[in-house]
């Protein structure tokens, strides 16, 4: 990747419905040179997909949460395993610190994400959590 891929995934970041003409109008380059560009960085797996960002209104897991999890070194990956069949964990990463894990939990109702919540603490393997409930999204990319 060189500076013109970086600027493009900048671009593609900010609004992946930008049409390859004004991409290539930005960036100073021809159509067909930004579409080579872009067919080279989704095969090499560096665009992995476009998306649609959904409004909180319309979100089915507009409560969320940060859940940090401590979990027993031997019993690591049956709480993975375990996490991933749960539909509200979004998102799950091994991390350093205190803590061994991070996941990113979403639910329609505070409710419900207590019922989560108390779900993952029951995980055979894990040993603490720690929970933050996120109030409101400063600014995403």
């Amino acid at each position: 990747m060189d500076q013109t891929d970086h600027k493009l995934l900048g671009l593609l970041t900010s609004d992946a419905r930008t049409p390859v003409a004004a991409l290539a109008r930005k960036l100073k380059l021809a159509r067909s040179t930004v579409q080579d560009r872009l067919a080279k960085l989704e095969q090499s797996g560096v665009i992995r997909g476009y998306t649609v960002k959904v409004g909180q209104q319309a979100e089915p897991h507009a409560v969320r949460a940060q859940v940090m999890l401590s979990a027993d070194p031997k019993q690591t990956p049956h709480v993975v395993a375990e996490l991933k069949t749960m539909p509200e964990v979004l998102y799950l990463a091994a991390i350093s610190g205190t803590y061994d894990l991070i996941a990113h939990v979403g639910a329609a109702t505070t409710q419900r994400i207590d019922e989560v919540l108390d779900g993952i603490g029951r995980i055979r393997g894990v040993t603490r959590t720690m929970s933050s409930i996120i109030l409101s999204v400063k600014f995403e990319r």
